[in-house]
């Protein structure tokens, strides 16, 4: 799974943080266990050497009772042994003298006095020895270990868990730094997602970060001019179909003369005057959604009201249709919202005209109104052939049309919808009906109004 920047940089962070307590680890085990080995052998040869020189003078005094003299040392020994004049004796069967390594014996017995540490029935212990007089003798005392390691398992089970801790700081703290880090993404990120989505009057903060201001400034700058192009091609529309009514009307008018005096027209040019009216009438839609889209741009002449969706709804999608195509379910009857009423209506009328063009007429076309508390769900559904998965994006593009062969529409329609809907904080979104067809799915948030 390839991971996001936040992820990387507190992966990382947890990484540093495994390494370094590993490494801590590694050195405080090496450190603690060498100085406490160390000064167990430490203690264990001194007192071995006292209890040595003890025994030594026990023999001398009374040379003829060996084991007795053994038996007045080692009491802090698990065990001691001696060799004297090429005899063994013991104090305890656990050890015995056989258990002794052989190396350590011959190294006291020849005068060096030695430590090593061995492992009887899994029991660790430090067997130390010290030579006596006359040369040849020696005495061994044995100390139990198992005490020291219980204390090194104590020991690496704390620095296992300290590390497993450190690893875990590591990785929280590497998510709050890679969090304030990107910070400035994220923000440009939802300000660059609020443009996209229609709201050009966002803009990211330029101040409190010399590093960053740069950047805030380059993309308000694209934003503005952004702003500036798109507010001079909707007063260019608005002003192109202003300028067009006058002589469109002119050429309605003429038209609808002649179409009254069709009877006595030749025959030759009723179809031409067929074709001409047909062709103003598509010419005047577009003009008319035309001064939509530039009102659209423009949202100073928006205006907020409450509304009753379910009484708009009902009268523009039954008005559109010319017939009661509209089912208001009873949780969406009294919601109110806050919205402009002219651009609702006609989000409600184009969706059912695109649906009376393209999905078999009025008898297939229906209008859904519910609400499940949070979200107004209005639903258009047609009984068309539906609309393909690799167009539900680009039909809601301006100027975005199906086949032109059984188009007659110019591709405005939709893109009005997406503009007022959005404005609306809502969503729309094209999908498959359940009946067959497509069904056009418009929702908005209850208690949203028109934002700015």
């Amino acid at each position: 799974m390839r991971l996001g920047v936040r992820g990387r940089v507190t992966l990382l962070f947890g990484l540093l943080a495994l390494a370094l307590s590993l490494l801590l680890a590694v050195l405080s085990w090496s450190l603690v266990t060498h100085f406490l080995v160390a000064q167990r052998e430490s203690s264990a040869a001194a007192e071995t050497a006292v209890d040595a020189g003890l025994l030594q003078r026990e023999i001398d005094a009374r040379p003829v009772d060996v084991s007795g003299a053994l038996d007045t040392v080692g009491s802090g020994a698990s065990a001691a042994v001696l060799r004297y004049d090429d005899a063994w004796y013991a104090t305890s069967l656990d050890p015995t003298p056989s258990d002794l390594p052989a190396a350590l014996v011959e190294r006291v017995e020849a005068g060096t006095a030695s430590t090593q540490r061995i492992e009887i029935d899994g029991r660790p212990l430090l067997a130390v020895g010290m030579p006596l007089q006359p040369s040849g003798n020696a005495y061994f005392a044995v100390y139990d270990l198992t005490e020291l390691n219980r204390t090194f398992r104590v020991l690496s089970a704390s620095l296992a868990g300290a590390a497993l801790l450190t690893v875990v700081c590591g990785l929280v703290l590497g998510r709050s730094a890679s969090r304030r880090a990107l910070r400035p993404l994220t923000e440009l990120n939802d300000v660059a997602s609020a443009v996209a989505s229609g709201r050009l009057t966002a803009r990211m903060d330029t101040g409190g970060d010399p590093d960053l201001a740069p950047l805030a400034r380059s993309f308000n700058a694209t934003v503005e001019s952004l702003q500036r192009r798109v507010r001079a091609d909707a007063r260019f529309a608005g002003d192109v179909s202003h300028e067009l009514r006058t002589p469109l009307t002119t050429m309605l008018n003429s038209v609808q003369v002649l179409q009254n005096r069709r009877a006595r027209l030749p025959e030759e040019v009723r179809e031409p005057l067929d074709l001409l009216a047909e062709d103003l009438e598509r010419f005047r839609r577009m003009v008319v959604d035309l001064l939509e889209i530039s009102r659209a741009e423009d949202e100073s002449s928006a205006t907020s009201e409450a509304v009753a969706i379910g009484e708009l709804v009902e009268r523009a999608a039954d008005e559109a249709a010319k017939r009661p195509v509209t089912m208001v379910e009873p949780e969406a009857a009294d919601v109110i919202m806050l919205a402009d009423k002219r651009r609702l209506e006609r989000v409600i009328a184009n969706l059912v005209e695109n649906a009376e063009r393209h999905g078999g007429g009025c008898t297939g076309v229906t209008v859904r109104l519910g609400c499940d508390g949070s979200t107004v769900e209005i639903a258009v559904d047609d009984a068309g052939p539906g609309v393909p998965i690799d167009r539900r994006e680009r039909i809601f593009e301006r100027f975005n049309r199906g086949d032109e062969a059984e188009d007659s529409g110019v591709g405005l329609g939709l893109a009005i919808v997406a503009r007022h809907v959005g404005q609306h904080h809502g969503r729309v979104a094209a999908e498959d009906s359940p009946v067959g067809g497509a069904r056009f799915l418009v929702t908005f948030p209850v208690g949203r109004g028109r934002g700015r």
